[in-house]
């Protein structure tokens, strides 16, 4: 046996050892899929744990889709939390991972995606197809069956509706989507619903609003990321009500078809194993969600708000690599102890939050009362979109804020999901103005890059490649007086 073959059937094994113990810690890390029976699962599944030589591994639900299997009923597959890795890699398939999970493909085709890559389509489908098992119209294939099927068992909108809403281009191509990755009619979908998602049918409408749960792997501490959320809060775009373990944090969204509001609750749900098996999860196996509701003018726009919301929250981050690492520092083992899974939450608009951590609150809620967009129809507090980068350049502000504003809008500085961390850094530095400091905050959250520290600040390497997380602890725990 060769090297290769030796590494790849080691790690196989240790695949189907957590399949075997059901460990939800690695849900949305790989797939398993049963040849004798044609469906995949999440390791978690509660199922029956298939023989060895049964089993196949994929490391996307795309790439167990494009093999001819079906997504299994009971655990749902499809609705885990995303692999972490796509988060923390900055090479180009985890860049394209984001962009796709933003739904650029739908937008803009793969040649799209190929150039905001800077790569051709031709080399962009050999890199993802060789390290993830799946093309990028597999990949954007599979992410529009998943929304396809959120909206069909949560929401009581016509089909053809939900179709065009997904994301597919014909209603034939939507129903021959669902029958191949769910073995089922659209119809037969909806009717197969969880008894939850039935009852939200009759709520969830256009005007309503529809319901969602947004998955995250392992122990999730909401308290710091809502407190963070509330000390930011822009007046007209954002805000934070109820009491501490209670709030709802609701914000407007500038999306590619339209726009929207969100809502989502501070507490989490019960565990991914307590919600399928009625049985409380172990310790290896705890997962769970956040309440959300979304309002969109567009429906189209539902994958790409939901992405952006994992985005904002670090929903997708696997809390057990973290705090395996932070928790053998002397300095942060109590912290982590205290705070398991503590987040380092990103932002629902990158350039916005590159204007924002320039120019500080007061002034952005100036610059959202002048010249942000009024919405069509306020929601309570909630009454602008943010302003773009582009009306701020056409206003010709002084400074650093017009330089940066003017730079964010001819593409001179890049901060989408695809951007590359170090490009976007030089940019941004080239900014007349633009400090080392507020740099390092538009890398930490602008770009999820989960490995920064301030500039000139003496920070451990063993906090690597975790110090964003790091310096969350120290700031929740009170012991960081070098911050902005």
């Amino acid at each position: 046996m060769t090297p290769t073959a030796e590494y790849e059937k080691t790690r196989e094994d240790g695949r189907y050892e957590a399949v075997r113990s059901r460990d939800a810690r690695f849900d949305g890390a790989f797939f398993f899929a049963v040849e004798t029976t044609g469906i995949y699962c999440r390791p978690s599944c509660p199922a029956v744990t298939p023989k060895r030589h049964n089993v196949r591994f994929f490391a996307t639900a795309a790439a167990a889709q494009g093999s001819g299997f079906r997504a299994c009923r009971r655990c749902r597959p499809d609705a885990v939390p995303g692999s972490a890795d796509w988060n923390v890699r900055a090479d180009v398939v985890g860049r394209a991972m984001r962009l796709i999970g933003d739904g650029v493909v739908d937008r803009e085709g793969v040649a799209g995606l190929a150039g905001r890559l800077g790569y051709s389509a031709r080399q962009v489908q050999r890199q993802l197809t060789a390290e993830v098992g799946a093309g990028p119209v597999a990949l954007a294939r599979a992410q529009r069956a998943h929304t396809a099927r959120v909206l069909l068992q949560t929401t009581g909108l016509p089909v053809t509706e939900i179709a065009f809403a997904s994301g597919f281009a014909s209603v034939r191509q939507f129903n021959d989507t669902i029958r191949a990755v769910y073995a089922a009619t659209p119809s037969e979908l909806r009717a197969a619903a969880p008894a939850r998602d039935r009852a939200a049918r009759h709520t969830a409408t256009p005007t309503a609003g529809v319901p969602l749960r947004l998955a995250h792997r392992g122990p999730y501490q909401p308290g710091p990321v809502f407190d963070l959320l509330q000390r930011e809060a822009v007046a007209g775009v954002e805000e934070v009500s109820g009491e501490s373990g209670r709030r709802v944090y609701r914000r407007t969204l500038r999306l590619p078809y339209g726009t929207g509001i969100v809502a989502v609750q501070e507490r989490t749900g019960r565990t991914e194993r307590t919600e399928r098996t009625g049985r409380p999860g172990s310790g290896t196996g705890t997962g769970g969600w956040l309440e959300a509701r979304l309002h969109l003018t567009d429906l189209r726009d539902l994958t790409t708000s939901v992405q952006r919301l994992r985005r904002l929250f670090d929903l997708d981050a696997d809390p057990y690599a973290v705090d395996e690492r932070l928790g053998a520092d002397s300095r942060l083992a109590p912290l982590v102890a205290v705070r398991p899974g503590l987040r380092s939450p990103g932002t629902a608009d990158p350039d916005e939050l590159a204007v924002r951590a320039l120019v500080g609150g007061a002034e952005a809620e100036r610059l959202v009362q002048r010249y942000g967009k009024a919405l069509d129809a306020p929601c309570g507090t909630l009454t602008h979109l943010f302003p773009e980068p582009a009306v701020l350049a056409e206003a010709a502000l002084d400074g650093t804020p017009g330089a940066l504003a003017a730079a964010l809008a001819d593409g001179a500085v890049r901060l989408d999901p695809g951007a590359d961390r170090d490009d976007a850094e030089r940019a941004l530095l080239a900014v007349p103005g633009l400090d080392a400091r507020t740099v390092a905050v538009v890398r930490t959250r602008a770009l999820g890059d989960p490995d920064v520290a301030p500039p000139d600040t003496a920070v451990p390497d063993s906090w690597r490649p975790w110090r964003s997380y790091a310096l969350n602890h120290l700031r929740a725990a009170g012991d960081w007086e070098n911050d902005r």
